[in-house]
């Protein structure tokens, strides 16, 4: 028998542990099919027992032999909780359970950082969860009737001019128009996050484009997408569709190339350029897409070879928001004529007020939108260090932001967007109304995408695995075996199935203030719990 060691690791040292039945198992080996991470495998249980048999006991040692599931003690091959072998055994046999004796924090860290995907697993607390809408219109202002009422749920992104500023003369009865306005498009107040090819799979990708395509010209509800990093597909940039994408420009500029190639091709211009500054679940870490994940289609699309691609963290030669302003709104602004907003987005932090201000200030009056992302926001790829310890609650900053442009008279000019977290508990209308009576023009989703596309990590240790290439649903990987697992058509109709009751349920929220329009800043309909919530965003305190 060998020696056992003290640092010799046990399938109770993971974080999660396989239960098996082995009476229950009809031995199909489907659940080992299925495992993408190697977490289990087929070996064989030998039994050594005595059977006595005859009318005299006498003791006959039997032999037999079976094969049986087995779990793997090995860190590499750790059991992430995905369930895919419960969801594919006819018979029950086996399932994940969480370990609560886990020593995976300790163990994992070999020689290097611990990189993951997903949502911080520390920051669980909620903001948002200590609100309530407080004030309900009764006598004095009636309600509204949130199934027959119009209502007008437009929000917009471009810069908005103050009325003295806009370029408007009259001659005699007509009202003429001088000059040039800055571009604004109305869309809906529910924005699919950043989400690149290359951090999703081709098929997820598609999911969302398609589910984008139906709301807007089948449910007439004018949703927007965001591209993420590492460009579009060229005949998306020569598609009519391509007005429902905000392409989106970050540190690393993979893909503009071909951005800048097809643009004499464009039949339409794109929703909106955003310029990605910095991301809530890893603010000042830059892109990360792994290498296992830059199949050939990715590095066709973003010119690079099959290796790790690091984003740095801030576009190199921009040292201050006047310069961003001054070299890259500018450029972009003049690439498409124009014709086009131009937005930022940070992630929370301290200094976002700063910037904001800046922004608002800037006398070219180019900024088409402020894109905050909040620590509870996901990511595709991270170290875990900076996905749990680094970033901003979004609440807050979100409300800083605002009251500091109410301060100016400057509110409204450049639209405030807020995502991180929004979702989370699977609320988002909820979430989206406080947001937006906190002071956003409308509210960015991308986790909870997935997850109607089938994801199954959450904030508590499950799976997170979207940097391995391994995605067991077939969402976050390049792997063609792997993807087939993801029904696209099926993925769509929940994301508009999810969108519609969206609609819904926010204009359920927004009849009882009587608003027909959306409430932006209209903090006086909402009360807190929490003392401390209350004061911080000036709203009523309630018990």
């Amino acid at each position: 028998m060998e020696a056992v060691r003290t640092q010799d690791i046990t399938v109770n040292d993971l974080q999660w542990k396989i239960e098996y039945h082995s009476d229950q198992c009809t031995l199909c080996g489907s659940c080992v099919a299925a495992c993408t991470f190697g977490a289990i495998y087929v070996d064989m249980e030998r039994l050594d027992k005595p059977v006595f048999t005859g009318s005299v006991p006498e003791g006959i040692r039997k032999h037999s032999a079976m094969p049986v599931i087995r779990q793997r003690a090995d860190i590499a091959h750790a059991c992430v909780g995905c369930g895919m072998c419960e969801k594919i055994c006819p018979n029950a046999a086996i399932r994940p359970v969480r370990n609560e004796d886990s020593r995976m924090a300790l163990l994992q860290r070999q020689g290097h950082p611990i990189k993951r995907g997903g949502r911080t697993n520390l920051n669980r607390q909620r903001t948002l969860d200590s609100i309530v809408v407080g004030r309900i219109s009764q006598m004095t202002d009636p309600a509204l009737d949130s199934e027959r009422h119009t209502f007008d749920m437009r929000a917009p992104l471009g810069r908005v001019v103050d009325a003295r500023h806009l370029p408007l003369a009259i001659d005699g009865n007509n009202l003429l128009i001088q000059g040039k306005t800055p571009p604004v498009r109305w869309i809906y107040p529910l924005l699919f996050s950043d989400m690149s090819i290359g951090a999703l799979s081709p098929r997820a990708w598609e999911a969302l484009t398609l589910a984008v395509g139906y709301l807007n010209e089948h449910c007439h509800l004018p949703v927007r997408m965001s591209s993420g990093e590492g460009g579009v597909p060229r005949r998306l940039m020569e598609s009519d569709k391509l007005k429902y994408m905000i392409l989106q420009i970050a540190s690393g500029h993979f893909g503009w190339n071909r951005i800048v190639r097809a643009m004499p091709l464009m039949k339409t211009d794109p929703c909106a350029i955003l310029i990605k500054i910095g991301q809530g679940a890893k603010p000042g870490d830059g892109g990360l897409l792994p290498a296992a994940k830059v199949g050939p289609h990715i590095q066709a699309l973003r010119g690079v070879p099959k290796a790790t691609l690091h984003s740095p963290p801030n576009h190199q030669g921009l040292y201050s928001i006047e310069e961003s302003v001054q070299k890259m709104h500018l450029s972009l602004n003049a690439a498409f004529g124009f014709r086009v907003p131009v937005a930022i987005k940070c992630a929370a932090s301290a200094t976002s007020v700063s910037v904001y201000n800046n922004l608002l200030r800037d006398p070219y009056r180019i900024c088409g939108g402020f894109f905050l992302d909040g620590i509870q926001g996901g990511t595709g790829a991270a170290n875990e260090v900076s996905l749990d310890h680094t970033g901003h609650p979004i609440v807050s900053k979100l409300r800083d932001c605002y009251q500091a442009a109410v301060a100016q008279g400057l509110q409204g000019q450049i639209p405030l967007w807020a995502g991180g977290g929004i979702g989370m508990t699977g609320n988002a209308a909820a979430d989206a109304f406080k947001m937006i009576c906190l002071g956003a023009n409308g509210v960015i989703v991308g986790k909870i995408l997935i997850q109607l596309l089938g994801c199954i990590g959450n904030e508590h240790g499950r799976c997170n695995k979207c940097n391995t290439d391994k995605c067991p649903t077939g969402i976050c990987t390049q792997d063609p075996r792997l993807m087939k697992r993801l029904d696209v058509d099926r993925g769509a109709q929940n994301v508009v199935d999810y969108v519609l009751a969206f609609d819904a349920e926010l204009r359920k929220l927004m009849a009882p203030i009587g608003n027909s329009s959306l409430p932006v800043g209209r903090s006086d309909a909402l009360v807190s719990t929490d003392r401390a919530v209350a004061d911080k965003l000036g709203i009523q305190y309630a018990c």
